[in-house]
């Protein structure tokens, strides 16, 4: 690492810690050369891995703009949308893989968006799932009953 005021290119590290929930590295850094000290950040990349081919840098804004307009016109804030990126960010981060392919992305948005809303669900599933017919969201709605229910519980016996 050089240092930013004297261009030397040895600097000693002072101390390190992690920040963001173990995504990024902060390092505290002297330059032996000039004497002054700086901060560095070091950000482990998750990449997404697109159907074209091409990998690009994971980016929860993306996730949360996305998601934003499938809540348009839904009672939807935007610190919940803000709690769902992150989510979706620490699911796929989890798995420990560098690089995750798109589709894994959409399938990570799905769960945390259904327990949101299940509106937005649906017309997020429509797209991501490719819907062509209204049996298509029949089969996703009644999904979603059978899974409502299973998480109600049981009306008492009389």
């Amino acid at each position: 690492m050089h240092c930013p005021f004297c261009r030397n290119p040895d600097t000693k590290v002072i101390d390190s810690r992690s920040t963001d929930d173990g995504a990024a590295i902060r390092r505290r850094r002297s330059c032996p050369e000039c004497g002054k000290r700086f901060t560095t950040q070091e950000n482990v990349l998750l990449m997404v891995a697109k159907r074209s081919g091409v990998t690009e840098p994971f980016s929860r804004d993306k996730i949360v703009a996305g998601v934003r307009r499938a809540c348009q016109g839904r009672p939807v804030g935007e610190d919940a949308l803000a709690k769902l990126g992150q989510r979706v960010e620490e699911a796929l981060r989890a798995t420990g893989a560098a690089e995750i392919p798109s589709h894994e992305v959409g399938l990570a948005i799905l769960g945390p968006l259904g327990e949101l809303d299940e509106v937005a669900y649906l017309r997020f599933a429509s797209v991501y799932r490719g819907f062509e017919s209204l049996e298509d969201f029949a089969r996703e709605i009644e999904a979603l009953r059978r899974a409502g229910s299973a998480e109600e519980p049981a009306p008492p016996p009389h």
